[in-house]
């Protein structure tokens, strides 16, 4: 479904599941901020050669008006974006940047967690096969080894300054127990703050080159392959500090989609919730 009308200089492209989990391309302008207008194609397809060819019908002269284009780190993302709007600046969404060291923090976490539920169930069958009660140790805060572990989800997320009391609580007694958590923590919130606090691409550039050593002297695998992802996408990901634009607009308006969908519980009919999404939004 191609609305060439609807192009502006500005533009979001994501990919989204209307259902069974089959994905669609969707390419909105921002201009339109999530209103009529929004929508400029909308492909039953996340290969790059299938949305190429259907944007490509949109005259090359109107595509080459296009200055911005927001966009993931998915490689046929970027492949759409390089071919069919060649004179836009490429933009990775730094929330995507982001999500990769949150996701790592995460991994490691749910590691120890899985090695804390191996020990309990190890002490569980020594205590019976010595025939003795098994005691499990409580922390100061009423949370068992495993608990602390998976309550800690959360807390993780979140910058320290908005911890309650409970969670400051319970990262102090996951910090004294997990070191390495403690440090992943603080690269993890590093990186955010770095998008949050440069507005000049070169101190970016300078403050990633940092962000990078400081991974590297950890020694975490989780971080290194996120600190690779990053490398590898360094140009685009610079990008956000000209205007710092972000891909949120495709985020809420795959927000409103899903809304869409829940509403009539669901979609049976593919083609009629499309059409109902582009009389609204297109």
């Amino acid at each position: 479904m191609l609305y060439p009308d609807n192009l502006g200089e500005k533009l979001s492209i994501d990919e989204t599941s209307l259902s069974h989990g089959e994905l669609y391309t969707i390419v909105t302008n921002k201009t339109a901020k999530g209103k009529k207008g929004a929508i400029v194609a909308i492909v039953a397809a996340t290969k790059a050669k299938t949305v190429i060819a259907v944007l490509h019908r949109i005259p090359e002269r109107a595509r080459k008006k296009v200055k911005e284009i927001t966009l993931d780190m998915a490689g046929n993302m970027e492949l759409i974006c390089k071919r069919c709007f060649p004179e836009a600046t490429r933009v990775t969404d730094r929330f995507h940047v982001q999500k990769l060291a949150t996701e790592a923090l995460q991994e490691m976490r749910i590691k120890h967690r899985w090695a804390a539920l191996d020990a309990e169930n190890e002490a569980i069958e020594q205590s019976r096969k010595n025939g003795t009660s098994f005691q499990q140790e409580t922390l100061e805060n009423g949370d068992t080894i495993k608990q602390l572990l998976a309550r800690s989800r959360y807390v993780l997320y979140k910058n320290s300054s908005n911890w309650t009391e409970s969670q400051k609580t319970r990262a102090e007694l996951l910090f004294e127990r997990y070191p390495d958590l403690k440090t992943a923590y603080g690269l993890s919130m590093s990186l955010s703050q770095i998008f949050n606090n440069t507005k000049d691409k070169i101190f970016g550039l300078a403050n990633l080159a940092r962000w990078h050593e400081k991974v590297r002297q950890t020694g975490f695998k989780a971080f290194n392959t996120t600190s690779r992802s990053i490398q590898n996408h360094y140009e685009t990901i610079l990008n956000y500090f000209d205007n710092r634009s972000t891909n949120a607009s495709a985020e809420s308006f795959n927000a409103k989609t899903k809304a869409f969908r829940t509403l009539f519980r669901g979609v049976k009919n593919v083609e009629f919730f499309l059409y109902r999404l582009t009389q609204l939004y297109a």
